[in-house]
């Protein structure tokens, strides 16, 4: 069982105590707060690091962004997700960030087949919104983990 932990003034060494010792990761909940975060040296910034060299790194990520609404529940299932910059009126610098990671049909799949109050679709057209990227390009600053994003179907109620 995964147990879902704020990161913030808890810190990273309430991360490892998280795990149930089956070799499950915990589950966090972040938010991102600024996209900045991604590009500035902060506290913020400082404590996705630290999240991210606190553990060992797990076999994928599902990461759940508010920034993707769809008619539907969707899953990125591509190869290669796109590094998507939803935004406008921040500094060139954060425009021309890239976080090339892979992704990954297993996990796809797996949300697919586990999620069962809504037909999980597979999608190919999204990619990875500043939701996403810009707290992993902290966390795993390697791209070295496979990530997937699962989408908010806005046709459902809250």
């Amino acid at each position: 069982m995964f147990e879902t932990m704020p990161v913030g003034s808890e810190g990273p060494t309430q991360l490892t105590s998280a795990s149930n010792g089956a070799g499950h990761m915990p589950v966090l909940l972040v938010g991102y707060g600024n996209p900045l975060n991604a590009i500035e040296d902060n506290e913020f910034s400082r404590g996705w690091e630290e999240v991210g060299h606190a553990q060992s790194d797990p076999m994928a990520i599902l990461c759940i962004s508010a920034h993707w609404e769809t008619w539907s529940t969707l899953v990125t299932a591509m190869a290669a997700p796109r590094t998507i910059h939803g935004f406008a009126g921040f500094p060139r610098a954060l425009f021309q960030v890239q976080y090339p990671v892979t992704g990954s049909r297993w996990l796809a799949e797996e949300v697919q087949r586990l999620v069962v109050e809504a037909d999980v679709g597979l999608g190919q057209d999204w990619g990875l919104d500043h939701g996403c990227w810009s707290v992993l390009k902290r966390m795993f600053p390697e791209a070295n983990v496979p990530v997937v994003q699962l989408s908010l179907d806005a046709s459902r109620p809250a």
